[in-house]
């Protein structure tokens, strides 16, 4: 089954910018998570291909390809497909392959170049972070190419010596019945080269470890989970190609007071017997920091919800929309009573033709006594 247009799956034109390609993928990505659809195994390819479309054109340079190309483009490493037949470069194919069985996920580009590693990072935030957004600096740590020998690994005004066993090719093949398999190459590692005179700050490495610090503005919205990309300040790729890029995943701290539920917050609100049985204002302050006024209705039951329109999280995609606050009125019970306010509350109960008895003086042992002789009960009293 021949594949869509790219463009087409995530439902933008080709003069789309990458933020409307973000945007539109995120939308279909939630529409067709599995997680959001249980039991429907239809939307799995769905969201794969959405997917797919998306890895394709967010990457300026596959971009490229796929425009002047299109499908046949990418599947040829970049090379235009030709008549007749089918365009197959071994090396690409094998490519990904031979660098998962010899651990190097470094991605190689045109005329061996290879684009540097991706870095993920974990960036923890406030929730009151997330509402308004935040400024951070960070230090990362990163994988560059040698200063001193350009990431060569040879000693400063030396080359390297081609592989004799490859030719420079970086990899040798090895005959697998009807095909010849190409592998990398034993003699050099699939460099090409082996360094004789090793550079002395990197020792023939070429590598090392450097440090940069880089500024990320995160937007109101973010929840965790959420991925913020800083292109290239990833690891440094081999000398002469580009850097790879930086991932932060955002992880929102849990808050003392308010729950989030999507775009909405939720928390308690305490109020008295009082307030629950004759209504009335309440203030109450806002994650932010704003004071609202609740409007309690006569005669409130516990665990009523009262809803606060516009002082929820806002929309990622769209910062001026804003979810609710929902407010869980508890009524609490008093445990320690003035005379005065025991007084009242018996006066209630007489009202509500439910009065009790009256508090014995006794001390504990004493009541104890009574429930067990029978003492003080209304059968005693009528008896008497």
């Amino acid at each position: 089954m021949a594949k869509r247009c790219y463009y087409e799956v995530l439902g933008v034109p080709r003069t789309a910018t990458e933020a409307e390609i973000t945007k539109a993928y995120r939308a279909l990505a939630k529409k067709y998570h599995p997680d959001q659809n249980p039991g429907d195994d239809s939307v799995l390819e769905k969201y794969h291909e959405v997917t797919e479309a998306y890895e394709v054109l967010k990457d300026p340079e596959k971009r490229a390809i796929y425009d002047r190309y299109g499908h046949e483009g990418l599947a040829n490493g970049g090379a235009p497909p030709t008549e007749g037949g089918v365009y197959i470069n071994l090396d690409e194919v094998f490519g990904d392959l031979i660098d998962g069985l010899f651990g190097s996920g470094r991605r190689r580009g045109r005329g061996g170049m290879r684009r540097g590693d991706d870095i993920e990072m974990v960036l923890d935030l406030e929730l009151l972070e997330a509402a308004t957004g935040v400024t951070r600096t960070l230090t990362v740590r990163y994988e560059a190419n040698c200063r001193s020998c350009g990431g060569r690994g040879t000693r400063p005004g030396t080359q390297p010596a081609v592989c004799r066993r490859c030719r420079g090719s970086g990899t040798e093949y090895v005959s697998g019945g009807f095909f010849a398999l190409p592998q990398r190459c034993r003699g050099c590692g699939g460099a090409g080269y082996v360094i004789t005179d090793p550079c002395p700050t990197c020792r023939g490495r070429g590598r090392g470890e450097a440090q940069e610090t880089v500024t990320v503005t995160v937007p109101a919205g973010v929840d965790t989970r959420t991925q913020l990309t800083l292109r290239g300040h990833g690891h440094e790729g081999s000398p002469g190609a580009p850097r790879g890029d930086l991932h932060l995943i955002v992880r929102v701290k849990e808050h003392k007071t308010f729950e989030r539920d999507g775009h909405n917050l939720i928390c308690q609100c305490p109020i008295s017997f009082a307030q629950a049985a004759l209504g009335g204002p309440v203030e109450l302050t806002t994650l932010t920091g704003e004071k609202v006024t609740l409007q309690v209705p006569r005669g409130t039951q516990t665990h009523t919800v009262l809803r606060v329109p516009g002082h929820g999280m806002p929309d990622l995609d769209n910062p001026r929309r804003k979810g609710d606050l929902l407010v869980i009125l508890i009524v609490q019970t008093p445990t320690q009573l003035s005379p005065e306010q025991e007084q009242l509350f018996r006066r209630l109960a007489e009202l509500e033709h439910s009065t009790p008895a009256a508090a014995p003086a006794k001390g504990w042992f004493g009541k104890l006594k009574d429930l067990i002789t029978g003492e003080h009960s209304p059968t005693s009293e009528k008896r008497g």
